[in-house]
């Protein structure tokens, strides 16, 4: 019986993993340059450009991770909008509200840019990311409901039935109803989608990754986790095992999984390599622990990235972290790491970074 990966059966071959990463990253197309509007940065599609002036059917929401859930509501916003003849647009906001009201900031399943990115892949025609301040968040929801009534002029404005706004979050479905529908604006509730028994939240999602379960998190996601960082110097212990590593220091506030091994990809300027994925220190190297830190080696590499952006892409977890009795058993137990890679994930050769 075949394993299974991000919905596709193991190994994988050229196509099914360029597949895999662009839907884990949305593709990484480019974005359209964005707009200065007076409740943030509007990105628009040149195709909606025109239309937008006038009307729009919109969405308003964090839609941090573009889950399950999350695709669903955009799905029908683009519905209604095409029934309209109206163009979509989705409102999102940053930062999040809970790094403005106090709240403990939450982890990121997606960063700005990679929400609006994820976002027009799902079809919207424009999206607003909408400057979260501390006025905004001490906003009554009537108030809140004119500012999106007399910025937007949206035909009709969808939201999950959990949708919560305006001072102290006092806003909730039914005070969208008697704001806007007195309007003509029509409110469009969404049920939230289920994953099992439970719905699909970015909070779950959240809670799945750091247990690292990456396959339940991604069934919520609708793809495979994926972050970004930059690549730094690190220890040096894996190139003189044989096996050099790229050392990525992820975003402050990335999601990442439970520390461990895993096998996924890391994409250096488009191009998906088969890596073997360390995340957190290894137990014999902890004085080196670093938070949103992990080490990668890809296989059919090679070339100086020091310094580069890349996304890492998590496909299977192949073990937690453990302490070692000696180099010797370490480097044999990442070697097998290496090969599970090497077989399941298309790899076309072992190299090395320099």
């Amino acid at each position: 019986m075949q394993e299974q990966c991000g919905g596709f059966a193991l190994p994988l071959d050229a196509a099914a993993k360029q597949a895999l990463v662009d839907a884990a990253t949305f593709g990484q197309g480019r974005l359209p340059e964005p707009r200065a509007h007076e409740l943030g940065a509007l990105y628009v599609r040149k195709a909606a450009s025109q239309k937008l002036s006038s009307s729009s059917v919109i969405a308003l929401g964090a839609f941090d991770g573009l889950h399950l859930g999350h695709r669903a509501l955009i799905a029908r916003l683009v519905a209604d909008a095409c029934n309209r003849e109206l163009p979509s647009a989705v409102v999102t906001f940053d930062p999040d509200p809970s790094e403005v009201v106090g709240l403990r900031p939450e982890a990121r399943l997606l960063s700005v840019s990679d929400r609006v990115r994820g976002l027009f892949s799902l079809g919207a025609d424009a999206v607003l990311v909408m400057h979260f301040t501390p006025e905004l968040a001490g906003l009554a929801p009537a108030a809140f409901c004119t500012r999106i009534e007399e910025t937007l002029h949206p035909a009709s404005v969808h939201v999950g039935t959990n949708f919560r706004f305006g001072a102290r979050g006092a806003g909730d479905i039914s005070t969208l109803q008697e704001n806007l529908g007195s309007c003509g604006i029509d409110v469009v509730p969404q049920d939230l989608a289920l994953g099992g028994t439970e719905p699909v939240s970015a909070t779950r999602i959240r809670h799945l990754l750091a247990q690292g379960a990456l396959d339940k998190a991604a069934e919520l996601l609708g793809r495979c986790h994926y972050v970004r960082g930059l690549v730094m110097h690190g220890r040096g212990e894996g190139t003189g095992m044989g096996f050099a590593t790229a050392n990525v220091q992820c975003e402050p506030l990335s999601a990442m999984p439970a520390e461990g091994v895993y096998g996924g990809y890391v994409v250096v300027e488009g191009v998906p390599y088969a890596s073997a994925i360390n995340v957190g220190a290894p137990k014999s190297f902890e004085e080196t622990k670093r938070p949103n830190f992990l080490e990668a080696h890809l296989l059919g590499f090679s070339g100086d990235i020091y310094g580069r952006e890349v996304q890492v892409v998590f496909c299977r977890w192949l073990r937690a972290q453990r302490r070692f009795s000696s180099m010797a058993e370490l480097e044999a137990v990442v070697r097998e790491n290496i090969e599970w890679v090497h077989v399941n994930l298309n790899a076309d050769s072992e190299g090395a970074i320099c």
